[in-house]
Parts: C-alpha cells; structure tokens; sequence
C-alpha cells in the first residue's frame, strides 16, 4: 500500500472496529475487513476424477472442501466439438472458453488458438504483472503448451517424480510469494486408465490425491500472512471414465467434470447446477480483481457471481422419465410445466408422440442427452442447469398424429417506448427441412413480429437481437415456435430483453 500502512494494520484495524461498534457497524466493519484481505488463488486439477466417486471415496480433505463451499457437478462437451479427452478438457478449464473457440481438440494440441484465447495467468500477468503466478504440472502439456511463457514460472514434473514431486513442489511454492497457483495431478486418470472407475484402485487413487490436496492445503494455511489474505481454493476435474476404463467417447460418465469452490462469501455445503468447465478461469480472475474484457469473448461467468434464470426455478419440479428408457429410472430431468409468467401455445401441436418431448419442454444435459446419445445434444454447452428444448426428433418416437408445432412465449419484459432493446438468449440448433425455427417479438400485446428464423443447423451461441420499440409500447413478449416432425431439435436458454 503506498501510504505505508501494511495490509495487516488495516485488517486489524476493522476487526477492532467490529469488536466496539454496534450491528451495523459490524457488518460494515466486516466487509471492510475481508476488503482489505489480500486475494489469492490456489486451483487444483484432478485429471479424470469423478464427483460422485470422490463422494464414494475415503477423501477427507475434499469432503472438508465440499462441506466448506460450493460443489457444483458438471458435464463437457463430445465429438464433433472434442473428444473427452486431457487437451481440449484442461484448455478449456485454464482458458475460459470452449473447445469451439481455443481449437485444442486433441493432444496433439495441433492448429490451436491459444494466442487469441490465453490462459487466466497470462492473463493475470497482463492486467498485474506485479502479481506472482506458478503452475506446474504431472502432465507436460499443461505447462509446455497450454499457459504461456508469460505466467512467472511454469514446472512440467519429471516423469520419475509424478504427482508426489507435483505436489512437493507445489506445497515449496505456495510457503513463498505467490498470487496465483495451479497444479495438476494425474495418478487419478491412470488408475482410470488401468482399471476404471468402479474399481477399488479408482477410490484408492482418489484417497492418494485427496493426501495430496490436503499438503497443498495445509502449506496454505501455514502461511505466516494466511489470515490477512483471501484464498479461494477451487478443484476441478477435466474429464471422466468409463466403469470399465479409458474416456474420449461420448458416455455421461465420460464426460464428467465439476467444481469444488471454497472461500469468502460462498456458501458452505451448497450445491450449485448452472456452473461449466469455463467458469474456472472466470471465477479466478473475477476473484484477483481482474476486469473480464467483453472483448476476450470467454464463456465463462464467474462462481460468486450466480444469475440464475426462470429456468432454473424448474429444477425442484422436474420428474423421471415416462416413455424415455435410456435416460434411468431416478434420473429427474424434465416437465412441461412453465415457470411463472412463461406460458406454452400447443394449440396446433400434433397428438401423441414421446410425452417428454410433446410441444416445448424444459429439461436438464443429462436427462436430454441420455435420451438419445451420440446425436450431438451434447454440443448444447452454453445453455446452463435447466433449459428449455423442442425436440421433434424424439417425439415422434411413438405413435403420433400432426406435426409438431409448439411455441414458448416469455413474459411481458419492459421496453421503452419508440427507443431500442436487445433480446439475447443462449441458443443451439441442429436443422432438417422442413423443420424451422422463428424468434418473434410482440410489443404491448399485439401480433408477434418475426425478428429471427433457423433454418440451418447453428451451433451452441448466445444470440442479440436488436430491437427497434414502436411508439407507444412499454412491453415486449419473445415467442420461440419450432414446427417440424421426425427431423431435430432447438434449445432455449437465457432469454432477456434490456433496453437500450
């Protein structure tokens, strides 16, 4: 601090404030105190760990994590997007976008575009190069290739230490100056690998590295400044495995991932539904004080910054499968039932057909995908927790009569009369004629207007659409029709009118 006050002084300085003051005062001092907490950054990646597998394990130091935080169970993407597999996984964790954008799509790491979409240390190093960054890695690639030369130090472990010199060096490092660590250890994919994940030697990998990230933990908390700094501690997880071994297909057990968040002002014990792969690199810099730029195009958002949509609202109300038998028996996953101020038109929906899939629904990833794998449903990876679908593949599955033409319609959103808005919504669509997608907008109550239509496939975005408001209108309702039969699906999510 240039005026020469430690940081310390000034932690002390608040927390001798809440000590005298009255409640008020004690919250504010309170903020003030955690304000003044030096942020730090410790991530930890387990390749091929599994969540619920570590939930099966005897792992201690995560369950300590879990119980502190946020723990929010994720799903990734597969081909044509990228494999299952380590390069297009940790790139997507370390850079904040999608493997459509950073191109890693195999680990060969052949035609990549990491220098549009660096890591968050590099990026860390180019808003505060004062700030001391450190990665190392059990796999080299994560080091050598995926963060820059420009992050303060990078050490790929030699391949006669492994994860125990990983995690040697990592506890040295986090003792000293550091702002922002990664580590990656890899002995849990090896057993994966070797003997899958309904193994015994799966949960044993699992109770070894669990040892390990409490090391790296403990290191952290033995820091003589650790109670005058701010450390959020996330695990994650950049793929997972098959019962029987190995990934890089397109099985929902392949293609698990998660977060583990730990640190001021997350909820201890919560689980969250809405977090994705490119949410670490967000949810790190966010916590830094580093400014997203708009124009870095990431995808990520960060953790403490939860939006939850209408959508989201649905999860508690979602049932199991009825005419659906792949996707299990307990797996809730889907309802027809709108959130409050949305609303169906099924007026000229046909008859019959697959009930999930009879007009608009809104479901979940791993219900819509277990319903039919290897159909590209998994490329939908903008859409978050429980999201909106029209799926004429799937319904006319059974008996039907008609077509299906089904239409969601939002609430009222205020609008300015005579100026403009924006609508955005996060979309994905896979087309076959005669199958058609129309985004209409109507203001004040009068006929809807088309201001979009799909017609060839568009894959997983966050759409805008601007809006010129007639004079007069206070109010603007969007209304999704998908008409079609025996061809694809559309996916809605997101959707918002802002002005101006």
């Amino acid at each position: 601090m240039s005026s020469g006050i430690s940081r310390r002084a000034v932690f002390l300085g608040a927390a001798a404030v809440v000590a005298t003051a009255g409640p008020l005062a004690s919250v504010a001092a309170a903020a003030a105190a955690r304000a003044a907490r030096v942020p730090k950054v410790l991530v930890i990646g387990l390749d091929g760990a599994m969540i619920r597998r570590i939930k099966d394990a005897e792992a201690p130091n995560l369950d300590a994590l879990m119980a502190s935080g946020v723990t929010a169970p994720s799903s990734i993407y597969t081909n044509p997007m990228a494999p299952t597999s380590s390069g297009p996984g940790w790139s997507t964790l370390i850079t904040g976008v999608w493997p459509d954008k950073h191109k890693v799509v195999n680990n060969d790491f052949t035609g990549h575009n990491l220098a549009r979409y660096p890591d968050f240390l590099t990026r860390v190093e180019a808003a505060k190069p004062g700030l001391k960054t450190y990665a190392v890695a059990s796999w080299n690639p994560v080091t050598d290739i995926i963060f820059s030369a420009k992050v303060d130090e990078r050490v790929s472990t030699p391949s006669g230490e492994y994860d125990a010199g990983t995690t040697s060096r990592a506890v040295a490092r986090v003792k000293g100056d550091v702002d922002a660590v990664f580590v990656h250890l890899d002995n849990v994919d090896h057993a994966g690998h070797e003997h899958g994940n309904a193994s015994q030697q799966y949960l044993d990998a699992l109770k070894g590295v669990d040892a390990q990230v409490g090391q790296i933990v403990a290191a952290v908390k033995s820091r003589a400044s650790y109670g005058n700094e701010d450390w959020l501690i996330m695990i994650t997880a950049d793929h997972g495995h098959t019962a029987g071994g190995g990934h890089g297909g397109d099985s929902w057990d392949e293609r698990q991932t998660f977060m583990i968040a730990s640190g001021a002002g997350l909820p201890a014990g919560a689980t969250r539904y809405d977090v994705r792969m490119p949410d670490i690199a967000v949810s790190a810099l966010h916590h830094l004080g580093v400014a997203v730029d708009p124009a870095w195009g990431l995808d990520g958002r960060a953790v403490q910054q939860a939006v939850p949509d209408s959508f989201d609202s649905l999860r508690g109300t979602l049932q199991k499968a009825v005419d659906e038998g792949g996707v299990g028996a307990e797996v809730l996953g889907f309802t027809h039932v709108p959130p409050s101020g949305w609303r169906i038109d099924n007026s000229r929906m046909g008859t019959g057909g697959v009930t999930e899939w009879r007009g608009w629904s809104f479901t979940t990833d791993e219900f819509w995908t277990k319903t039919a794998q290897s159909q590209q449903r998994e490329l939908n990876v903008r859409a978050r927790n429980v999201f909106a679908v029209a799926d004429g593949d799937e319904w006319t599955d059974k008996s039907f009569t008609g077509t299906f033409d089904s239409t969601l319609i939002s609430p009222a959103f205020p609008v300015t009369a005579g100026g403009t808005a924006a609508l955005t919504y996060t979309t994905y669509y896979r087309h076959e004629a005669p199958q058609k997608g129309e985004v209409l907008v109507s203001y004040g109550g009068g006929a809807p207007a088309v201001v979009k239509t799909y017609t060839s496939d568009t894959s997983s975005r966050v759409e805008s659409v601007r809006l010129q408001v007639p004079a007069g209108a206070t109010s603007a309702q969007v209304h999704f029709r998908y008409t079609g039969g025996n061809n694809w699906y559309w996916s809605v999510d997101g959707v918002s009118i802002s002005r101006g």
